[in-house]
């Protein structure tokens, strides 16, 4: 399984603030065309984005030698330190220095870019658990709206006013406010707008404004990872004005925008909607969806055979969509069902190569769940809150609105595929390893009551370290050493940057753990105090560091894809068992914050390894955590709970319960 990245983002205040209202563009009683409309062109800060920067490959090498600290012995680690040495005077240096030359003749770009959407394209894995994350709507505050068909009709019109406000350039720029009192105003954002873009970005930091790299928001819509053999391909159809519909394993489209581009009225959305809902029949014997789970090539060849067997058009529609919503025939009883539901499902009603997956169940519980190789958490977060935003305060329909007077057997096409005996069982086959791979995932939660970034915050701690460091204790406690964790940290301050990542694990954590796990007893609570402001202080700079492109793992793997790409032995550090040993995370992590947000989640990203989504909030923790058989999701979220109540413990000045 490859390292697959979920979210840790700039945050955004205002995303769910109050925006600025659009008209409607028409004179009727339709929607407003447009979510917002932004004094500031969406990509007028784009050009000026500044590059990502290569690190200094001795500062990359003392980087990796830290976070390997912890995980070695002194042996291993003094063979590490050779592999290094050599590495920096030897192969790495010419390699740096070619990454360099390459990097100043592609000003457009980043260095990493290329690489990364090669590593996303080229794996065959499934997508399904090993790429694709997924992040859960709170529920409507008003309750009346939860209704499935109100709530698909809202979240739906209000994803096509983001598509349509992203289109026109009305969406505001995401911009990272260190002072929004400056920066975040009517007036600097009249003058900086008057600033050529190729200078915006300059105008902005002068008010401790950073703007973040907008490139990845196109694939939102109207894309797809097409399967091919070898690598996959990114296909984005712009033109394309339908929905794509899945319930049942069964296929409808219609069009949510008309010949004009402006959004369908939100009544004849949800007669359409309703229409299909009305559907009563069963589900197909050999449901098409389940081939989008399959191993890449697997699934490239048989896409071959459908396009061959005369079903290039349909799958065109499914490629095109706008985005796929699904209809789900269930209510969700818990957040753990919640959590497989909008993981993985049961592989009949969702399209895992579509960008994103709206997917709503019965009672109204919504979720995006979205292919990772096009994108990042920061689009998708965007896209995320404001679709909230919009449809919970701008509803286009109120749950008494009586659907239009129209043919939804006319407006809405049922897709139909033309299956033959090699098809159906490729299908029966996916399914199969499908049904056997789900079996095997665990999943649980918790809720942390104590306290959260409020009562972290008043102790001067990083409230990110904490949880952090309760996951080091807790991996401590039920196996006895330190592990590879991993932790990802947008990048998108730079342009075309992706993400980094933050390494937890350091000689802090491990030191810190070890007092709290095995000699509680030996130390005041003064004591385990200062150890943790430690490990918060380190933290917060690896934290620092990684968001302005200064970690290591980026830097290697460009290294290494070079090394690949030229066709030259890989260097000695890339054999080191060491190198291996800290690429795979035992511990892959990932956290966001957003009021509009119930849950995420993710899988394992190794078959030996814990899925770990968190969210410290004001006054409580959230944990959602993943695993496979050979480790324990609900042991390990026991002796989190226990590491953050002994750390509460701690900071109150209480001593240790054994």
């Amino acid at each position: 399984m490859m390292t697959r990245l979920l979210l840790r983002v700039w945050p955004r205040g205002p995303a769910l603030g109050p925006g600025v209202p659009c008209r409607p563009f028409s004179g009727g009683s339709g929607p407003s065309q447009y979510l917002q409309c932004s004094i500031v062109p969406t990509m007028h800060y784009q050009d000026s984005l500044p590059r990502l920067p290569i690190p200094k490959l001795e500062d990359t090498i003392r980087r990796y030698l830290s976070a390997q600290k912890p995980l070695l012995d002194d042996g291993q680690f003094r063979k590490t330190e050779q592999f290094c040495k050599s590495f920096e005077n030897g192969s790495g240096k010419e390699l740096h220095a070619e990454l360099v030359a390459q990097d100043k003749k592609n000003k457009h770009t980043s260095y990493i870019s290329g690489p990364w959407f090669d590593m996303y394209l080229t794996a065959r894995d499934s997508v399904v658990l090993n790429f694709n994350p997924f992040m859960s709507f709170k529920p409507d505050p008003k309750s009346e709206y939860n209704d499935q068909l109100t709530r698909a009709t809202n979240m739906t019109v209000s994803a096509v006013r983001f598509l349509k406000t992203l289109r026109a350039g009305l969406l505001e720029p995401e911009v990272f406010h260190l002072n929004p009192a400056k920066s975040d105003t009517d007036t600097f954002k009249r003058l900086i707008r008057l600033v050529p873009p190729f200078l915006s970005w300059y105008g902005a930091y002068m008010v401790s404004a950073y703007p973040l790299d907008m490139s990845q928001y196109f694939r939102l819509f109207n894309s797809t990872r097409v399967p091919k053999l070898g690598r996959d391909e990114l296909f984005t159809d712009d033109k394309a004005r339908h929905l794509l519909v899945l319930r049942k394993g069964h296929f409808y489209v219609f069009d949510v925008l008309d010949k004009d581009g402006n959004i369908v009225s939100a009544s004849e959305i949800k007669a359409n909607l309703k229409y299909i809902l009305s559907d009563d029949r069963p589900a197909p014997q050999f449901p098409l969806t389940y081939l989008t789970s399959e191993n890449r090539d697997v699934w490239a060849e048989l896409r071959q055979k459908l396009v061959s067997d005369g079903n290039a058009e349909a799958l065109r529609k499914v490629d095109s969509a706008v985005f796929c919503l699904c209809l789900d025939d269930f209510p969700i009883k818990d957040l753990v069902h919640l959590s497989h539901n909008m993981l993985h499902g049961d592989g009949t009603n969702r399209w895992f190569d579509k960008s994103f997956n709206l997917i709503i169940a019965q009672d109204g519980t919504a979720a995006v769940h979205f292919e990772h190789a096009w994108g990042d958490g920061v689009a998708v977060l965007r896209f995320f809150n404001e679709v909230f935003k919009d449809s919970t305060q701008n509803p286009a329909i109120m749950p008494q609105s009586h659907p239009v007077a129209t043919d939804s057997s006319v407006a809405v096409q049922k897709l139909s595929f033309k299956l033959s005996d090699a098809l159906k069982t490729g299908i029966a086959t996916a399914k199969r390893k499908f049904n056997e791979t789900m079996k095997t995932l665990t999943i649980d939660c918790i809720q942390f009551q104590r306290g959260g970034k409020e009562f972290l915050k008043k102790q001067k701690l990083s409230p990110d370290a904490v949880a952090q460091l309760a996951f080091q204790m807790a991996f401590l406690r039920q196996y006895g050493k330190t592990v590879a964790t991993y932790e990802s940290c947008s990048t998108a301050a730079f342009k075309h940057g992706r993400t980094e990542t933050i390494r937890p694990a350091s000689i802090f954590t491990m030191r810190c753990s070890e007092a709290f796990v095995r000699e509680s007893s030996k130390h005041s609570a003064g004591e385990l105090q200062q150890l943790m402001a430690e490990c918060s202080k380190y933290h917060v700079q690896l934290t620092k560091e990684a968001a302005m492109g200064q970690g290591f793992d980026r830097h290697l793997f460009a290294l290494r894809y070079l090394a690949a790409a030229k066709g030259i032995p890989l260097p000695e550090l890339y054999l080191d068992p060491a190198y291996g040993k800290i690429n795979h995370n035992i511990l892959s992590t990932s956290t966001l914050s957003s009021p509009a947000v119930n849950l995420g989640g993710f899988a394992p990203v190794v078959p030996d390894g814990f899925g770990i989504g968190y969210a410290v909030h004001d006054n409580w923790i959230g944990c959602n955590v993943s695993s496979y058989p050979g480790r324990n999701a609900h042991e390990f979220l026991r002796c989190v709970e226990k590491a953050l109540d002994d750390m509460f413990d701690a900071l109150e000045g209480k001593s240790i319960k054994t």
